[in-house]
């Protein structure tokens, strides 16, 4: 048994309106912290408030430990809720902002139970202080021991780290983390923090447009994203399209390999740390693919970032320090490890027949019968940020 499972979970905050939710679902076993990663608006807040009990879902059930609670109260759900300003009480100690939350412990438990907590966070001897004279991530860290307070079955922390400043963000969140783990509590993150959801999660689930687009371990989804929006969202990506042929491609930067293996017109996924540079004779005319060259280079102290143009198309490319070339210098793309296979919607594939017809032109490539339902641009997209 799950101890937490979202099924079927939908939302419509109008009947004109497309659903904020639609049809999420995903399970937690005990222990285990998930992130909801997304851009505004895609539903992840929606999610986590439908969870906690501020929403009514339209359809789907939440259960915990096989128990449904989709139709509860929140405080009937046995959930700590960690908001994004803390919403602390300003007029009264940290003892007792955590002592609020024990009003179902017998009364003289209750400021011992609440020392425990304030010492198991590290602010035991700021108890008597109150919330203002405490740093954004003591704040935090007193929220964290007062919904901890309730002994919850589930904590959600909905875009907790975002009012910290970056330095004390890092330390916070991995804080965080580690009272979570030391808790053994199960805990469900919001957040739109690419950093934050790879460091913080074990499980981690990318929104888009009120659904789930993919949900898997944040290395998985990192190294092998399943559609163009997530791995143009989690970091950065070249995109490109090319003809399969099993376990490779023809593409615009020549033959390369693929995963996983497939026949005919694809979207294929480059991360830039997955290219690599090497310089070339400025006359190398013949080879193929054609020399590209470096068109601007940013120096990140543990490594570099080269924009590449080839064939009137940027590619970004991230390398160790020690490959260390200057703008202009013409050189070759070599793929360091194999392009991923994107999955596409009916929608983006049907209008790629001009460039498939331009690839069969060009390299004398036999057009395939499905080629009127493939890709929806002509070249290369890489995201300008």
């Amino acid at each position: 048994m799950k101890h937490l499972e979202v099924t079927g979970l939908t939302k419509r905050f109008a009947p004109e309106l497309p659903p904020a939710v639609e049809s999420v679902g995903f399970s937690m076993e005990p222990g285990e912290i998930l992130g909801l990663l997304g851009p505004s608006g895609c539903g992840k807040t929606t999610t986590l408030r439908m969870i906690a009990g501020f929403e009514r879902p339209d359809a789907g059930d939440i259960r915990i430990d096989g128990r449904s609670v989709a139709t509860l109260p929140p405080e009937k759900r046995r959930i700590g809720f960690v908001f994004q300003d803390y919403a602390l009480f300003p007029d009264r100690s940290v003892l007792h902002n955590v002592v609020f939350a024990l009003h179902r412990l017998n009364r003289s438990r209750r400021i011992p139970r609440a020392e425990e907590l304030l010492e198991m966070v590290g602010l035991h001897r700021e108890k008597t202080r109150m919330p203002h004279e405490l740093s954004g991530g003591q704040q935090q860290r007193v929220a964290l021991a007062r919904a901890l307070a309730a002994d919850p079955a589930l904590i959600l922390l909905d875009e907790p780290f975002s009012n910290l400043d970056a330095a004390l963000r890092e330390s916070t969140r991995r804080d965080v983390r580690t009272l979570l783990k030391c808790a053994e509590m199960s805990a469900i993150l919001v957040t739109h923090d690419q950093d934050e959801a790879l460091s913080f999660c074990d499980t981690l689930g990318v929104m888009h447009a009120g659904s789930l687009e993919q949900l898997g371990t944040p290395e998985s989804i990192y190294l092998t994203p399943e559609t163009s929006f997530v791995a143009q969202f989690l970091g950065r990506a070249n995109l490109l399209r090319g003809l399969a042929h099993g376990n490779t491609a023809k593409t615009p930067l020549g033959e390369i390999p693929i995963q996983p293996s497939a026949n005919g017109m694809v979207l294929l996924s480059l991360r830039p740390e997955h290219l690599g540079i090497v310089p070339t004779v400025e006359d190398a005319i013949t080879t193929d693919p054609p020399p590209s060259r470096i068109v601007s280079r940013e120096f990140r102290g543990h490594d570099l970032t080269y924009r590449v143009r080839h064939q009137n198309t940027d590619y970004l490319v991230h390398t160790e320090y020690t490959a260390d070339f200057a703008p202009g210098t013409a050189v070759q793309l070599l793929p360091r490890r194999p392009a991923v296979v994107l999955q596409e919607s009916g929608l983006c594939r049907i209008a790629s027949a001009p460039y498939l017809e331009s690839q069969r032109r060009l390299n004398a490539v036999p057009l395939p019968a499905t080629a009127g339902i493939a890709p929806q641009d002509d070249g290369v997209a890489v995201p300008g940020h």
